[in-house]
């Protein structure tokens, strides 16, 4: 079951939670102020392969390069 980070919206307050991934946006409630104003956080991937480290999110262009398909693009320098 993967974890995924949440933020509240009344409170600021992050956190994590194991759940299905059916679950991943239902409601759930704030481990701090008990709001269900808690919203998925968007989770940034790291690896490490031959000793360099690769980075990327499904808006950043470390992998595939969704964004500027490529090209030269402003947002990530590939």
């Amino acid at each position: 079951m993967p974890i995924y980070e949440y933020i509240c919206q009344d409170c600021g307050q992050e956190f994590d939670k194991m759940r299905s991934f059916n679950d991943a946006d239902a409601p759930i409630e704030c481990k701090n102020c008990h709001s269900i104003q808690a919203k998925r956080k968007l989770s940034v991937f790291f690896a490490q392969s031959d000793g360099k480290a690769i980075t990327t999110s499904s808006s950043g262009c470390g992998g595939g390069c969704g964004g500027c398909s490529g090209g030269s693009c402003g947002s990530c320098s590939h």
